[in-house]
């Protein structure tokens, strides 16, 4: 047995065990997800990222392990960024907080088939055409400036071509009944607004895979540190969003510090194949410390930018 396939084992094991522990048992029930459980439950899974990256280090070496880290990283922030939009999502379809958990929940499990296919799909893409490395890092380049520059987002689920599909198909009520997504009335079966609720963070996450997958493949095209990077971060994302979700207005500067780390990962994959080709170490230091940074100018200087 190679080391990869202990390193694959050891990961199937892992997110089985712990997915049915945190979505099966814990919280199998809809109920509001305290502060102090969402601490817990974001320590855990940071926990279990950096015990599986030594499990890497053991197994794999020093560069697969700092590969690890920085596509962990890379994901980390994006996701917290992505939070904002969860929070507008929830509010446009007044979802209660205590049925926001099943919502986050389904699009956990999308989101992590979502990221395979994106991932085998662009691995594959490079591997038969080297140029698309090149397309990818512009896309990313851009994607950061128009971050970065670019006003507020707007959320138009309307607009959303998923939900109009949903709407065209499937009829829609204008209640939310529980936590339920589908109800039968008069002998037909309607979606809730939870389903689209639902329907909108599932579309959201293609986009987000469209920015996270090349800025992962940056550092790495190995199928194995691509995945459970994404797959830990994903996994976790449901607590962060709780733990963070009262006091995202602090994070003032993140959405910038996010967009020069895209920028920077689509920088390294232009340089590539040249002589000024980015080392991972140096890659990794960049970006927690524009992280680092991000969230400190932040919390210090946050407030004032909030308010004005």
């Amino acid at each position: 047995m190679s080391n990869e396939t202990i390193i694959w084992i050891a990961f199937a094991l892992t997110l089985g065990v712990m997915f049915t522990l945190d979505l099966g048992v814990f919280n199998r029930k809809s109920h509001e997800i305290s502060f102090r459980e969402a601490a817990v439950w974001t320590s855990v899974w940071v926990s279990l990222a950096l015990v599986f990256n030594v499990g890497i280090l053991f197994e794999l070496g020093k560069e697969k392990a700092l590969e690890f880290l920085a596509g962990y990283l890379i994901e980390q922030s994006l996701s917290v960024d992505n939070l904002f939009v969860f929070i507008m999502i929830f509010s446009y379809f007044h979802v209660k907080k205590a049925h926001e958990p099943k919502i986050l929940k389904w699009g956990i499990i999308g989101a992590l088939a979502l990221r395979a296919i994106f991932i085998v799909a662009g691995i594959d893409l490079i591997q038969r055409f080297s140029w698309t490395i090149y397309l990818f890092g512009g896309i990313l380049i851009v994607t950061g400036i128009k971050m970065a520059f670019g006003g507020e987002e707007k959320l138009e689920p309307e607009k959303n071509f998923a939900v109009r599909i949903v709407r065209r198909f499937v009829p829609i009520t204008k209640r939310i009944s529980g936590d339920r997504f589908f109800v039968r009335r008069g002998g037909i079966t309607a979606a809730t607004p939870l389903f689209l609720a639902l329907v909108v963070i599932e579309s959201s996450d293609v986009i987000f895979a469209i920015d996270s997958i090349p800025a992962v493949l940056s550092v790495t095209r190995d199928p194995l540190i691509v995945y459970t990077s994404n797959a830990f971060a994903i996994m976790g994302l449901r607590s962060l969003y709780y733990l963070l979700a009262n006091v995202m207005g602090m994070f003032a500067y993140l959405k910038l510090g996010v967009s020069f780390i895209l920028a920077f990962v689509g920088l390294k994959m232009l340089l590539t194949h040249t002589a000024f080709a980015i080392p991972i170490q140096f890659s990794l230091g960049v970006i927690f410390g524009v992280i680092v940074l991000s969230v400190v100018t932040s919390v210090l200087f946050g407030k004032q930018k909030h308010s004005h």
